[in-house]
């Protein structure tokens, strides 16, 4: 069981960085924007970015990419845990979708527009931190028991593979944020599915 220890050690350090992304996040709206009668551009596009950032990292932890698609092979009692981790993140993207249709709405210039503004990324951020909370003290711990040591070896591995091309590719991927409402669509998401369950056959 050291691999499995192991590699629930990497996958919590990963959870504790999102989270602190996501609480930092949480802690700009009532400091800087909830109080304001009109947003300028240039926080609606540093909350943007900041937001598009959170919604890639959140998207592309290693959890989703190989430990859930090891767990749906392993067993079908956690079915219904993944079920309602899923609609966690469902939530999470509509709550994104709603902050996009602010934005191009048009200038974020009255209190109303803020409020609604400041709901959708709150919203966004509660979902993803309640995920956060139920994968580490529901779905780790089920982890543990349901997948083989078999399977965590090869889960530990994979995990290395990934590690090391993302590091070969950085430069290549380093680069600044692009347009919020560019990065969202339906059709994105499904594309990242597919990359994501491409990662976990391999």
């Amino acid at each position: 069981m050291l691999t499995a220890t192991y590699t629930l050690v990497a996958l919590s350090v990963e959870q504790a960085s999102v989270r602190v992304s996501l609480q930092s996040l949480q802690k700009l709206l009532p400091t800087n924007f909830r109080n304001q009668a009109a947003l300028t551009p240039g926080q609606v596009t540093y909350a943007c970015d900041a937001l598009q950032r959170l919604f890639h990292n959140c998207h592309w932890r290693k959890i989703d990419i190989f430990l859930i698609p090891a767990m749906r092979r392993a067993t079908a009692q956690a079915n219904s845990l993944l079920d309602e981790l899923d609609a966690l993140s469902d939530a999470a993207g509509h709550a994104i979708a709603d902050v996009v249709a602010r934005v191009n709405a048009g200038p974020i210039d009255s209190e109303a527009a803020v409020r609604q503004f400041c709901k959708g990324i709150g919203a966004f951020c509660d979902a993803m931190l309640t995920r956060l909370d139920r994968e580490e003290h529901e779905l780790f711990s089920l982890a543990r028991t349901m997948i083989s040591g078999e399977d965590w070896f090869a889960v530990a591995n994979q995990m290395l593979a990934h590690d090391a091309y993302r590091q070969e590719s950085r430069p290549a991927r380093d680069g600044g944020p692009g347009d919020m409402a560019d990065a969202m669509p339906a059709a994105s998401l499904r594309a990242a599915e597919r990359r994501q369950a491409a990662w976990a056959a391999g």
